[in-house]
């Protein structure tokens, strides 16, 4: 059974915003602030860079107890040690898992209720939802917070918020039965990353023990 506490504080790395801050910063910076998943999305890389960049982050990911995920590139993630990795609605997910096997992770984005069911018939063990517009992935489409809950008490599998999420508006994303927060810019813009990733660390902790207190 996957654990859904391993995806309450999500990064998802970019090297995009900040000079001189690449992937392995980015993924330091989470680490460090008490991220629980680390996601790779480099589609600027080939195979053969986005490779090296992955094994160097599994191998720092792994020894922290974090989940190490690959965006889209299957091939990577299995040659890289990656625990799994996570494909859109566009990818066909009967076929990812096949290629993983059993035993790693699969997340799939979704949109509707007819993805939710085709990525649980796949073998998926999350799904990432996108919340709110973001300049980060302009192609995403919004499904707001109504959708998002109405995803979420669809599927018994654990759902991840995405787009347009920071420390700020977190908990309304956890309200709606958000698993874990997932963000981009919220970390990997930030001045001090480690500062934002405890921040967010912080909103989901404060949420769960809000949960855990009899009413």
């Amino acid at each position: 059974m996957f654990d859904r506490l391993r995806l309450e504080v999500y990064v998802v790395t970019s090297a995009a915003f900040r000079s001189g801050r690449d992937h392995r910063d980015v993924t330091t910076a989470a680490i460090a602030g008490g991220a629980t998943a680390v996601q790779l999305r480099a589609p600027e890389l080939p195979d053969d860079e986005l490779l090296v960049v992955a094994a160097e982050i599994a191998d720092a990911c792994h020894p922290a107890g974090v989940l190490f995920i690959v965006n889209d590139r299957v091939g990577v993630a299995i040659a890289s040690g990656a625990d799994g990795v996570h494909v859109g609605q566009d990818d066909d997910p009967v076929s990812v898992r096949r290629r993983l096997g059993p035993d790693r992770v699969l997340g799939v984005s979704v949109g509707t209720l007819t993805h939710v069911h085709q990525a649980e018939l796949a073998g998926a063990d999350y799904l990432g939802v996108t919340v709110w517009a973001t300049p980060t992935k302009p192609d995403a489409v919004p499904r707001g917070l109504e959708a998002f809950r109405d995803i979420a008490m669809s599927t018994t599998l654990p759902v991840v918020g995405i787009g347009g999420i920071f420390a700020s508006n977190g908990t309304l994303v956890l309200e709606a039965g958000a698993a874990g927060l997932a963000v981009i810019s919220a970390v990997a813009a930030a001045p001090d990353p480690v500062a934002a990733t405890r921040e967010l660390a912080g909103v989901v902790q404060r949420f769960r023990s809000r949960e855990e207190v009899p009413s």
